[in-house]
Order: structure tokens, then sequence, then C-alpha cells
């Protein structure tokens, strides 16, 4: 009794020692930034973080400490710095990002040599300081300086994952001001969350085009995200506004005729966005796997080919701080030794996917394979490791149908040797007569 009693302490202190991934610090270069962004920070405290507030120049800075992390997410709302404070830097942040750290980063139009070097880090570049994203077709006409800086963004240009940017057809339009992203076609991992309009480009706001600008239509990348290998999460921006309080109060006042005024829709991009990116939604788990063969409940200690075996994955998905079963109808099953030789989909249901098949006529040691990548979500990946090895002498058929014709050759060659041996040993031949004997007979 006394030792179950210490294992359930023991694991109660186990369980109140690990702290949930909600420490969140914000950097910032200005003390206002905590009045003008107020709704955004509050809601981030509303949803359970932690969040504290620093100085991006603070002297006592510090993100790990004798290899552990002290924050599990990192805001970035210091677009002007040029060198973090204390032990921070531009490759402890990567650092971070690969220990499976979140990071979240807001820009302006003058962006520091430290938040040069990091969206560098991540695939991404920042335009020219001094530049700004500009559409003389599609501002807004009240919070607009006349420069056309202040853009009207149709919830159109916004990726199609419900996920990061939550769900366009319900989305009021977005304001933006603050500067370009770019980024290459080799940047496999980077995705658009949210690009500019067409007649849109980035430039010096009041100067004459006599250049090809940074960026054009919609290769301007506004709001960009990057999901590691390890499943961090990254969002770039070039647009601190776009965060604050006054964007995401605003209602918009679009200069062109065919938009109509419209309550911004800010307040709810950016609240989908940071819950992506702090890995609030989008998140799976595997919780359970089961491989057997048909009509047995436990794995065998190896496979034999040509067996039916059922496969079963439970998959899990990250909803409200809660796991719920994930669905889905388009998970798939590989089983694996270099290539695979089967693949299927599996059948969904209560979060369980199921699959039965055959397995392929060739031995060796394989692989149940479950390889999930969706954009929005995390990286899924299961491996199963099991041996197949070949029939036994006494599994084989004793009698296969495709070798009917060689059988009857057999027994016909079996047949004609045994013809052939009677008639070699019983059959005698009647010995003729000679044309001498028989005239001597006829002269007697």
């Amino acid at each position: 009794m006394n030792k179950i009693l210490a294992a359930i302490f023991l694991l109660s202190a186990v369980c109140f020692a690990v702290e949930p991934k909600n420490r969140v610090l914000v950097l910032v270069d200005k003390d206002n930034v905590k009045q003008t962004h107020s709704v955004f920070l509050k809601s981030l405290e509303e949803r359970g973080l932690k969040v504290t507030i620093k100085r991006a120049d603070d002297q006592n800075l510090e993100l790990i400490k004798f290899g552990d992390f002290l924050y599990d997410h990192l805001v970035i709302f210091a677009p002007s710095v040029q060198e973090f404070g204390g032990s921070l830097s531009v490759n402890e942040i990567v650092k971070f990002i690969d220990g499976g750290g979140n990071v979240l980063v807001a820009a302006s139009t003058n962006v520091g040599d430290a938040i040069r070097e990091l969206a560098i880090e991540t695939g991404f570049e920042f335009d020219d300081d001094g530049t700004s994203v500009i559409d003389h077709h599609s501002f807004d006409t009240s919070l607009d300086s006349g420069d056309h800086t202040t853009l009207v963004i149709d919830s159109k240009y916004l990726t199609k994952a419900r996920l990061i940017a939550g769900d366009r057809t319900t989305l009021g339009p977005i304001l933006y001001r603050g500067s370009a992203l770019v980024s290459g076609s080799s940047n496999k991992l980077k995705l658009d969350v949210l690009n500019a309009p067409t007649t849109a480009y980035s430039f010096a706001p009041g100067k004459v085009v006599n250049e090809y600008p940074g960026a054009v239509g919609r290769s301007t990348i506004l709001v960009g995200a990057l999901q590691a290998r390890n499943n961090a999460r990254v969002v770039l921006t070039g647009s601190l506004d776009l965060f604050s309080d006054q964007f995401i109060n605003a209602n918009t006042q679009p200069s062109s005729n065919a938009a109509k005024a419209a309550k911004s829709g800010n307040g709810d991009f950016v609240k989908a966005l940071s819950k992506w990116v702090f890995q609030e939604t989008g998140v799976l788990r595997v919780k359970s796997v089961f491989h057997h063969k048909v009509g047995e409940k436990q794995p065998p200690r190896e496979y034999t080919i040509t067996d039916d075996v059922e496969y079963t994955i439970e998959i899990e998905e990250m909803k409200d701080g809660k796991w719920v079963p994930y669905s889905a109808n388009d998970v798939q099953l590989e089983f694996v030794r270099i290539d695979p030789f089967v693949r299927t989909t599996l059948k969904g249901n209560g979060g369980k996917f199921k699959a039965v098949f055959k397995l392929p006529d060739v031995y060796g040691v394989f692989k149940f394979l479950v390889d999930y990548r969706r954009v929005g979500y995390t990286h899924l990946f299961d491996v199963q490791q099991v041996s197949v090895r070949p029939l036994l002498h006494t599994q084989y058929e004793r009698f296969i149908r495709s070798a009917y014709p060689y059988y009857a050759s057999s027994l016909s060659m079996m047949v004609g040797v045994i013809l052939f041996s009677c008639v070699f040993l019983y059959y005698k031949e009647t010995p003729k007569t000679t044309s001498a004997t028989h005239d001597t007979k006829k002269t007697q």
C-alpha cells in the first residue's frame, strides 16, 4: 500500500513539475507599445498565456539558461532594434527555433539589422529601409496620410488554410501599413499567409519610380510564415500596425468604389495567426498504433508473406487546450521496405484510422509508415518496423492450379513409361519359318 501511495505521489509531483507551454516573452523598442497594442496583448492573457514584456535592449535579457528554455514563445515588436540586449542574439533565437520554440516578428518601414538578419535565417527578406507597400487603387481614406500606404486588403488574398488565418469567407478586410517581405522559390518550408493585391508595389513613398520596385503585385508578401521540420513555427510581417488597437477597432473606408465600408478583420486575423504560431491550433499527435493479423488481436513476432493484416492508428488534434479525435479522409499508410510496396488510404472513424490489406509476396524488414503533411498542421510521422518471412516448407500448397498442365505431362509420362515397360517385358514375337525348311517338308 505504501508503495502505491509513493508511486501516486511521485506521479503527481512530475505532473505538477511540467509547466504548460504558455510562457510568452514580448520584446518592444518603445514603452508605449503596451498601450497602442493593448487589445492584442490582452487577448494573449485571456487565452491563458503568461505574457512577459521587456525592452529589446534590456541588458538582463535571457532566452536560454543552462540549456533550458525560459520561455516557450517569443514575440518581437521591436522593428528598429539593431542589437538585442543581454545574452539574446539572432543565433540564440535560431537555437530557440531549432529547439521547438515559436517566434512572431512584426517590423515596420525602418527595419533594424537584428530583425533583418533573423528574417534571412528563416528564409525571408525585408525590402530596403524607407520603403513601404503602396497601392493607389485600394487604400483607407480615413487612416491614410496621403501617400497611399495604408492598404485595405480583401480577405481573398489570405491563405486558404483556416487554421493559420481564420475563415476568409467571413473575415473582414485587413488593414496593413508597413514594409514588404520577399522570398525565393527555393524556400520550400515558407507559407504566404497574406499577399498584396496585384495593384500594389514596394517603393519609397513620395519618390519617382525610376527603377523596378523590390516587390510588385502578388509577389509582395505582407505576412509570411514558416513551419520548421521540427514543427517549430515562425511568423514574420512588415507591419507592426497590423496588431495595433487602431487597426483592430477601425472601420475601413476603402478608396475603391467597388469595396464597401466594413469592420476591420484585423482582430480575428491576428488572433487566428497568434493561435497558430503559438501551437494552440493545428497540432496533431499519435495516441496509439495497433497492427495484427486479421482474426487475431496481438501482433505476431513476425509476419508471413501474403498475410492479411489489419492496421489501426489513433490520431488526436489540439482544440481549445484539449486533445480531441482528429477527423480527416486523406490519411495514408505505406508499407515500405525500401520503396512502398503498399499504399492505401485509411478509413477514419472517431479519430481511429484503419486499413486491411494483404502483405506482398516479398520477404524482408518492412515498416508501417504514416507520413502526414498538411498545410497548417504539424508534421505527423509514425513508423512501426516488422519482419516478413517466407513460407515454411509445410505451408506451401500441395497442388497449384497454374501447374496442372505440368502435373498432366508428368502423369502422361508415367503412363507412357508403364505401357512401354509392359510391352517390352511381356510381348513375345512369333518365330517365322525359313524357305529351306519349307522346301524340305514339301519333298518329304
